[in-house]
């Protein structure tokens, strides 16, 4: 089995882990242009448990939130994603948020970046601890693609 999951696969998994004692981290994305800024925040994110578990936008997912995205398709994502030492296994989700998946996999820690408060974070109500990470100023995505347009 690899690092790439189905939901069903990966709940599986989660149960498994927690049930050996393990704190299982659940942050999610679209990450589409990987970037410095998002390897910062995944090892962060990886350090506050055991396991770290991405929820990666789908393609259909980004495209409701972001019309023009994304750049990457999502096998892509997910490949690139599940080659990184930080990132234990990734999911795809279809839906505008992980709320649902968030739900299904119960894990212990929910971590965001620091775009986001608390208390706006998707799960944060199912979730036992929430995280808003550091904002790493002057690295987004949406920088890069701009940068790239002008070139």
């Amino acid at each position: 089995m690899g690092k790439i999951l189905s939901w069903h696969e990966l709940k599986t998994v989660v149960d498994s882990l927690k049930a050996k004692g393990k704190r299982i981290v659940f942050t999610n994305g679209c990450f589409d242009i990987l970037h410095v800024g998002h390897i910062r925040y995944l090892k962060e994110a990886k350090a506050l448990g055991d396991v770290l578990v991405v929820g990666l936008n789908s393609d259909n997912s980004i495209s409701i939130i972001k019309p023009t995205r994304p750049i990457n398709p999502q096998d892509h994502r997910a490949e690139v994603l599940s080659s990184l030492e930080m990132v234990d296994y990734v999911t795809l989700f279809d839906e505008e948020t992980p709320y649902e998946l968030i739900k299904l996999l119960q894990p212990d820690i929910l971590v965001k970046g620091g775009d986001w408060k608390k208390g706006d974070i998707v799960g944060s109500d199912i979730v036992k601890e929430t995280h808003s990470l550091p904002y790493i100023k002057g690295v987004s995505t949406s920088e890069i693609i701009e940068k790239i347009k002008r070139l």
